[in-house]
C-alpha cells in the first residue's frame, strides 16, 4: 500500500486528517510527529490536506535508533536495554517529548512498533505499536495490538496516531494552558 493508496484513494483517513486540521486551525493548535514503524506516513497524511502548514510543525522520521537517541533524544537507558528498547512505552514517550521540543509544536504524537512480516520479539509480536501523545498537559502512552500484514499494520497505525492527535488538539483548547 503505497503513499498514495494509503492518502488520496482513502476518502475515510483524508477526513479524518481534514477534519483534525482544521480544529488545530481553529483552535491555533499546531501539531508534530515522530515516527518509526510508519515511516513518515501520519505526517504524509496530514500535510495531504490543502492548508495543513498552518499547524503541522513537520515530523521526525526515526526509523533508525541513533535518530531517537540524537534527533529526539531518547536516553541509552531506554534504548540499550534489551527489556525496554525501541518498542515501549518509555521509548514513544520519550520521542514524543522529543517531537514537541525539536518541532516546537503543542501537540506531538510518536509511533514506534513492529510492523512485520519480520522483527517479532519475546513479548513483542508483529502489530505491536506503541504511541505517545505529548501536550502541554504531560504525555500518555497507549500500547496498540493491531492484526494483518504491513500494509494493515501501518494503515492501522496512523489511523489511531491521526485519532490520538485529535485527542490532543481537542485536550488543551478545551480549557486554557499556558
Amino acid at each position: 500500500m503505497g503513499e498514495k493508496t494509503l492518502i488520496e484513494d482513502d476518502g475515510g483517513l483524508f477526513d479524518a486528517c481534514a477534519e483534525l486540521v482544521g480544529l488545530a486551525s481553529e483552535r491555533g493548535v499546531t501539531l508534530g510527529t515522530a515516527e518509526s514503524c510508519t515511516g513518515g506516513l501520519v505526517c504524509g497524511c496530514l500535510t495531504a490536506v490543502p492548508g495543513s502548514s498552518a499547524v503541522v510543525r513537520g515530523g521526525v522520521v526515526s526509523y533508525a535508533i541513533p535518530v531517537k537517541r540524537e534527533v529526539l533524544g531518547v536516553s541509552s537507558q531506554v534504548l540499550d536495554t534489551p527489556e525496554v528498547g525501541a518498542v515501549s512505552s518509555e521509548c514513544a514517550e520519550q520521542m514524543a517529548e522529543g517531537a514537541r521540543r525539536v518541532l516546537g509544536c503543542d501537540v506531538a504524537v510518536s509511533v514506534t512498533g513492529i510492523a512485520g512480516p519480520g522483527g517479532a520479539e519475546p513479548r513483542k509480536p508483529v502489530g505491536t505499536v506503541w504511541m505517545g501523545l505529548a501536550t502541554p498537559r504531560g504525555t500518555r502512552t497507549v500500547l496498540n495490538g493491531f492484526s494483518g500484514d504491513r500494509a494493515a499494520v501501518r494503515r492501522a497505525a496512523v489511523v489511531r496516531a491521526i485519532g490520538l492527535l485529535r485527542e490532543g488538539v481537542m485536550e488543551i483548547s478545551d480549557n486554557s494552558v499556558e
